[in-house]
């Protein structure tokens, strides 16, 4: 029986959880669909998306608590730009013994602008993003933390140019690898919200805000009160730095594994320069491509396009990379799959605990 006719007399689909599985319904799988994507900035938001998955306030409110339980909804978060807010930051990739792998995870992830840490299958086999404010030298964070590990190479990998940033995952299990949309945040966007200049009162909206939503008829109220201001003013706070580009979007973040995702690929590839452009913008527009970037080559480092393929199966991900190998006549490729994840959280921003950190571990 194919997946559709499955869903069509059941009804439901059961998500693996490792130990705790989960059944989502289809008013689930429209609501996760619904909160990733277009996820409503306005007082109440959970009455907006009760209304557009045909179900109660209440109910919708209840089934996110329960999703937050099982482990598939990480949380309901604003998502900043970093760049765009002054932070300096990259994608780096370690390549460390493997007897001190998970030591050197463990260091890394106590770098307070560490988002992201996984393990992957390939020599370098610890890659982590990380981001430091205004006024920090990321580079020497960088070298600290490759001091710190006992790393043998450590490659700094920064965005050089932005194709897409945006993980939607679809949760009804309908849309195919080959489907195609337009990406909502480009590097255009990114470099003219680099250019302006924020103000004190939005970096303290930006703090209180920037933790998950409480899952309450009128979420944004906490946060307004700590500001001394009703939640309309700070919702329209929040537009302001959505119309800068400064806020990307508020959006449900899933736990991919749990959500059924259980593939995570880091497709790279070495494209000539002169074609790096088109191509990039032509793999960016497929869905299940989330992030698309070009960034450095080194000597033992080959590849300057990373596009990140989120897949429910191992040859699900291969055929796809295989697709997109064949049309762009790209043989030199590899996929990276995250074996472990040692980190995964939203960054904050403005916070003092980086200052430490910088006291205690970047000579001066």
């Amino acid at each position: 029986m194919s997946r559709a006719a499955w869903r069509s007399w059941y009804g439901i689909r059961l998500v693996n959880a490792n130990d705790n599985s989960r059944r989502l319904d289809p008013i689930d799988e429209r609501l996760l669909n619904e909160m990733q994507d277009r996820f409503p900035l306005v007082r109440e938001p959970f009455r907006e998306l009760a209304a557009r998955v045909e179900a109660g306030e209440a109910d919708v409110i209840e089934r996110l608590a329960a999703l937050r339980a099982s482990g598939i909804l990480r949380q309901v978060s604003p998502i900043f730009d970093t760049k765009a807010l002054g932070y300096t930051s990259s994608l780096v990739a370690m390549r460390v013994p493997e007897d001190r792998l998970r030591e050197a995870a463990r260091i890394v992830n106590a770098h307070p602008g560490v988002s992201h840490n996984y393990r992957r299958t390939h020599p370098f086999n610890l890659w982590f993003t990380i981001a430091v404010p205004p006024g920090s030298d990321l580079r020497a964070h960088i070298s600290s933390l490759h001091e710190l590990a006992g790393a043998e190479s450590t490659r700094p990998l920064p965005t050089l140019r932005l194709f897409k940033i945006e993980v939607t995952l679809d949760m009804s299990g309908e849309r195919s690898m080959e489907h195609r949309s337009r990406p909502q945040y480009t590097h255009e966007m990114r470099e003219a919200a680099a250019k302006e200049q924020l103000s004190a009162r939005d970096i303290d909206v930006i703090r209180v805000v920037q933790g998950d939503l409480p899952l309450r008829s009128d979420p944004f109220a906490p946060a307004a009160d700590s500001l001394g201001m009703n939640a309309d003013e700070l919702i329209e706070e929040l537009h302001g730095l959505e119309r800068r580009r400064y806020l990307r979007r508020f959006a449900a973040i899933l736990r991919h594994r749990k959500a059924g995702f259980g593939v995570n690929g880091m497709a790279v590839w070495d494209v000539p320069e002169d074609q790096i452009r088109a191509v990039g913008e032509t793999m960016a527009g497929y869905s299940a491509i989330s992030h698309c970037y070009q960034r450095p080559r080194y000597e033992d480092w080959r590849y300057n396009l990373f596009t990140m393929i989120h897949a429910r199966k191992r040859d699900e991900c291969e055929q796809f990379v295989a697709r997109l190998a064949e049309e762009h006549r790209l043989a030199d490729h590899a996929v990276l799959y995250s074996t472990t994840e040692y980190k995964k959280a939203r960054l904050s921003y403005f916070t003092p605990e980086h200052d430490a950190w910088e006291r205690a571990h970047v000579p001066s």
